[in-house]
């Protein structure tokens, strides 16, 4: 399909369609084979050294590419609006081999203080290992964004939704005070989805998927996604960004930026990432997450819809302290939540019941729909704890900074039928 097709198709069509856009060659199968295999044979030994050369492009080790992946990441790029993707093995991965991808020990990089905690914790923490600050910001605060910014500072981090709150990240303006300093931004749309918000279109130049979420919807398989917005010039930042810009030792000298021009990031993540480190997606979860992708925009319509109701019962409930969405009027995010997403969203929330850990525990356990468990985006409700669960490794002041409380549960709403599930929040709200 060339790129003036795409261009013309809607979102629905593109979500079925992209990467296999004819039945499969070898087969005639209409649906995309799995292609269970770890290597491939090359058709001579000229054949093979230009492959690991990179002269060649096409398939070496199942460590770095595989047919049934590739379906897969040129579909989530295509939905994006990026010139490139790249699946791997869970969204954690996808944000480490991102960052790691341009920052090296002695390199600084900013981040959100409404990350997910587990992203909170990984820059914080982890990466301080390897030799790479942080420094930790409120995204709604852009003087406090634009005097994060250091010399070596090499990339901000933020996310289209807050986790666990829903805070809305104006990504826009992120993006500008990120270029201004010649430092790329990366969003991470898990909780948007590319059907709700492309962050490409309002600057971002990496975005990153827990593709366990809303893409494969089912909770059923791990996978992470990085997409290429093609779009940063690293040749004119070659001083700030060596390890795309300046020549490779590990493959000859050869200069990222010029042997894979636009989709240099995610060429150089699966070319030297994925070849030393290894967090590779296998052939049946790329095929699994794909069969996810064909029915996101149903799905994500149905969750919207679910929140809104849900979000209104709790916010006239009487022992619910604050719903902490943005369809509210009262919240804060409010109009940038009616400018970026007209259509909804935010299915994943927190609110506060009036009380404390005793309150929420007893509300938490007395649910008989939702589950109890540490994943979101399912198209089944699901609820938790954060103080005590996701988010129980950061520190009281870490949890007060990211607006999370003894009293504070978060939900994830699914498909269910909505009358049912407001059923079963007011049934254990009266067991409070």
């Amino acid at each position: 399909m060339n790129k003036e097709t795409l261009r013309k198709l809607h979102f629905e069509t593109l979500q079925l369609h992209v990467g296999q856009e004819h039945p499969d060659i070898a087969t005639d199968a209409r649906a995309v084979p799995i292609y269970q295999t770890t290597s491939y044979v090359f058709r001579n030994s000229q054949h093979a050294a230009d492959r690991f050369g990179l002269r060649d492009s096409g398939n070496i080790y199942g460590r770095l590419t595989n047919s049934t992946q590739g379906v897969f990441e040129e579909r989530v790029a295509a939905l994006e609006g990026g010139v490139a993707g790249l699946a791997v093995a869970s969204g954690a991965a996808a944000i480490t081999y991102a960052l790691q991808n341009v920052a090296q020990a002695g390199d600084h990089i900013i981040a959100a203080n409404n990350i997910y905690g587990g992203t909170y914790n990984l820059v914080v923490h982890t990466l301080a290992t390897q030799g790479v600050s942080c420094s930790i910001v409120d995204p709604s605060d852009f003087y406090a964004v634009d005097a994060a910014f250091r010399d070596n500072t090499k990339a901000v981090i933020i996310e289209t939704f807050g986790n666990p709150n829903a805070s809305v990240t104006d990504i826009r303006r992120i993006a500008e005070i990120a270029h201004r300093h010649n430092t790329i931004a990366i969003v991470d749309n898990t909780f948007g989805t590319p059907y709700l918000i492309r962050p490409i279109e309002y600057g971002a130049d990496v975005v990153v998927h827990s593709a366990t979420k809303f893409i494969g919807g089912h909770g059923s398989s791990l996978g992470g996604v990085i997409v290429d917005a093609g779009r940063f010039d690293w040749k004119a930042n070659a001083g700030k960004y060596p390890t795309l810009a300046q020549p490779d030792p590990s493959y000859h000298g050869a200069v990222f930026a010029d042997v894979a021009g636009a989709s240099a990031f995610v060429t150089r993540i699966r070319a030297v990432i994925l070849r030393d480190t290894g967090a590779a997606i296998s052939p049946f979860n790329a095929w699994i997450l794909l069969q996810g992708l064909e029915t996101l925009s149903l799905r994500v319509e149905r969750h919207a819809y679910n929140t809104y109701r849900i979000v209104d019962f709790l916010a006239k409930h009487p022992k619910v302290e604050r719903v902490n969405h943005p369809q509210l009027p009262s919240h804060p995010d409010h109009a940038l939540y009616t400018k970026l997403f007209p259509n909804g969203g935010g299915s994943i929330f927190t609110f506060d019941i009036k009380g404390g850990e005793k309150e929420a525990w007893k509300f938490i356990d007395s649910l008989e729909i939702f589950s109890l468990l540490a994943n979101v985006a399912d198209v089944k409700s699901l609820v938790i704890h954060p103080a005590t669960t996701t988010h129980s490794q950061l520190s009281p002041e870490e949890l007060e900074e990211q607006h999370i409380y003894p009293s504070t549960i978060r939900l994830s709403i699914g498909t269910e039928h909505v009358d049912d599930l407001i059923a079963d929040i007011g049934s254990a709200l009266d067991n409070i």
